[in-house]
């Protein structure tokens, strides 16, 4: 009876752990945080000396009567929109069976490619979907983030603002104030280190997919508990100042999903020369002049977004 009585407990302890460990991963709030500062301001200074305080070389020196007028605004038809800081080209793919959505940017500053918290809060389970959080912040693009508030490791560092410094096995992903990318391992920098260095954004999640312009990953390369097709987030470098957001369909009978390889090697052929894996599955969605672009879905039976963390975006 002892014995049966012991096998019981234990098998109610470990039920009651497991549940408390779930309930604690993906459902219980924890806010440490409010964002009481969108930027650092001192990250912000070194880019705007860095960019010319957001004049380009091209508009310091070009005649203005010799060039065609831009204009600015929303072009609907060829889901373009320009204005004097961005310009945002949005182009729709079919690679692998997979419906693939490519947002070519080109800005003035890389301080205009920004992130933002859910909820303007930085905490575990703190989350909202894109679109709301895009909303929030006056977005013209966004995509999903890394998903941070689903881990208690990894480096965060957001606009120039360090959230957490604990260190993760993950590729960090580093967007410096001169606009360039850097993929580091956590292990070659802290946090005070990459700020001094002059980081913008950090991401952890990955991995990296290309690098120097060449394919990192292979077939064997997957996501911890992803499947091999998936829906996929990522974004890409292209050269100076010119990025690509990009996000694919998947899980559904008309889209299939990519695998990392497949991703990395249309990232590459869009010509990236550095390309970086964000969290993917049902959190992969595009926002774009307030719309929804692609058919986000966690198991295919339903195209909805799922709430996440954070965002990347343009605005």
């Amino acid at each position: 009876m002892k014995k049966y009585l012991f096998a019981v407990s234990f098998a109610s302890f470990l039920l009651i752990f497991t549940l408390i460990a779930v309930l604690s991963t993906f459902v219980i709030e924890r806010r440490f945080s409010v964002v009481t500062a969108d930027v650092n301001e001192s990250i912000v200074e070194i880019i705007d000396d860095l960019s010319g305080n957001g004049v380009t070389e091209t508009e310091s020196v070009t005649d203005s009567e010799s060039e065609p007028e831009t204009v600015y605004g929303y072009d609907a038809e060829n889901e373009t929109y320009t204005d004097e800081n961005y310009t945002i080209k949005l182009s729709r793919y079919t690679e692998n069976d997979t419906d693939i959505y490519v947002a070519d940017i080109t800005v003035s500053s890389v301080k205009y490619l920004k992130t933002a918290l859910a909820e303007n809060t930085y905490g575990r389970n703190i989350t909202s979907t894109t679109s709301e959080t895009a909303e929030e912040h006056g977005a013209v693009l966004a995509i999903n983030g890394d998903y941070y508030g689903s881990r208690e490791s990894g480096y965060v560092i957001r606009n120039g603002v360090v959230y957490r410094n604990t260190a993760s096995g993950n590729d960090v992903l580093c967007i410096m104030a001169d606009g360039s990318f850097m993929i580091v391992s956590s292990s070659e920098y802290t946090t005070d280190e990459l700020v001094e260095l002059g980081v913008w954004q950090a991401f952890c999640f990955g991995p990296g997919l290309v690098e120097n312009g060449l394919v990192t990953v292979d077939s064997d390369d997957e996501v911890g508990r992803a499947k091999a097709s998936n829906p996929r987030t990522a974004i890409g470098i292209i050269d100076e100042n010119h990025y690509v957001f990009v996000v694919s369909d998947g899980r559904t009978e008309e889209s299939e999903g990519l695998s990392l390889l497949e991703l990395a090697e249309f990232m590459q052929s869009l010509g990236v020369e550095t390309a970086y894996n964000l969290d993917g599955g049902g959190s992969s969605t595009m926002y774009f002049m307030g719309e929804i672009v692609n058919n986000p879905t966690t198991s295919g039976r339903k195209i909805s977004e799922r709430e996440v963390s954070d965002i990347v975006y343009i605005g």
